[in-house]
């Protein structure tokens, strides 16, 4: 049996709600143990700071540069990692010793696949040297390098999760994070996964400028709300729900158009309709349909969404959880269960995920010094 290593995942999503982190045991192909995770949130100046960084990042032709505000944005990132590691593993007794790995995510500004162009500010050598763990990062490069979209990344973590709870039912895992993806998983099969559209970065958009609040609590002023037809059809207009897979998108790709114009409670209703049937026309890519639905991520606890998805899907709609997961945590591990298999030399993207050419191998090493970081602690 291949030895298993103990692998801490990083993630900070395009909701920018905050850091979520996530310690499995794993040998880069099963997953032998879930451990520990935590999570921190930023707050609005923080938020802030990394808002204006994307917009910093809009227009750049170079994955390297960082003008502007990106590179005390990016100081931010590794530094909140950072402390994010020494508060997490000091709450459960852990020394870096007990960690193998870390992978490390960073924050998407920018991703322009058409371009052959992905961003993520956050620096692995400097977290490695702060943490004294040995750091997998820059996930996505060499997915794009080679021709690949750069996303989805998390597909290959879906299916191991698959097999670890022994299902053999063709299933779908969608992840609703700031975008929706999705993993089309059947036994025996390859493996489909894209970005089906919007998840809650129109929402959240829209209840920053409404509301004065992050986000619509358990999507309670949507439920209060009537969706409006001709506004969601405007919006399914988009010629990106047509294009066949593999595809991806950047958080700044969608607009709110004409929701402005509708009440408030409308608005928030009538986009998360949006979300919904965006991620229920991705059946029309898939070879075969699911016998059920696995939601994850933040959009799982928004009621409107998970109504509407029920709505428009014919098989069963169940949250991670009902399906024996932590879906708060499963991005931060696929990360880590990543980073093992760079570590491993396996290949992170597939051309049915990514639409890379071969099973390509990703993620940058950086070796840290022991004697340094939280091991000199």
């Amino acid at each position: 049996m291949a030895r298993s290593l103990v692998a801490l995942g990083f993630m900070s999503g395009t909701s920018l709600d905050g850091i979520d982190a996530a310690i499995i045991e794993t040998d880069g192909e099963k997953i032998f143990k879930f451990g520990p995770t935590y999570s921190h949130g930023y707050d609005k100046e923080q938020r802030d700071l990394l808002t204006r960084a994307i917009k910093a990042a809009r227009h750049l032709q170079d994955r390297y540069a960082r003008p502007g505000i990106l590179p005390e944005a990016e100081d931010f990132i590794t530094q909140a990692h950072a402390d994010v590691a020494a508060e997490f593993m000091k709450n459960e007794g852990l020394l870096p010793q007990h960690i193998d790995i870390i992978g490390f995510h960073g924050q998407t500004v920018f991703h322009k696949p058409e371009d052959g162009l992905t961003v993520q500010i956050g620096d692995g050598a400097q977290l490695a040297a702060l943490t004294g763990i040995d750091v997998v990062g820059d996930f996505r490069a060499a997915d794009m390098i080679a021709g690949g979209q750069g996303a989805p990344l998390a597909p290959v973590y879906h299916q191991a999760l698959q097999h670890y709870s022994g299902t053999t039912q063709t299933s779908v895992c969608v992840n609703i994070g700031g975008i929706s993806n999705i993993t089309w998983v059947s036994p025996g099969c390859d493996l489909i996964a894209f970005d089906t559209g919007p998840g809650n970065v129109l929402l959240d958009a829209w209840a920053q400028q409404y509301l004065n609040q992050p986000f619509d609590r358990d999507g309670e002023f949507a439920l209060s709300g009537t969706v409006c037809p001709s506004v969601l059809e405007k919006l399914l207009a988009n010629t990106y729900f047509e294009l066949a897979p593999p595809k991806s998108l950047d958080k700044t790709y969608f607009e709110l158009g004409g929701v402005a114009e509708l009440r408030p409670q409308d608005a928030a209703a009538t986009l998360a309709a949006f979300t919904a049937e965006t991620i229920a026309r991705s059946q029309n890519h898939m070879p075969e349909p699911p016998e059920k639905w696995i939601i994850c991520g933040g959009g799982r606890l928004n009621q409107a969404i998970m109504q509407e998805l029920q709505h428009r899907l014919s098989a069963p709609v169940i949250s991670a959880e009902d399906a024996g997961f932590r879906g708060d945590d499963i991005e931060a591990q696929a990360f880590a269960y990543l980073a093992v298999r760079a570590l491993k030399g396996l290949p992170l993207t597939f051309p049915k995920t990514t639409g890379v050419p071969a099973p390509t191998r990703g993620g940058l090493i950086h070796r840290a010094d022991p004697a340094r970081g939280l091991a000199a602690v």
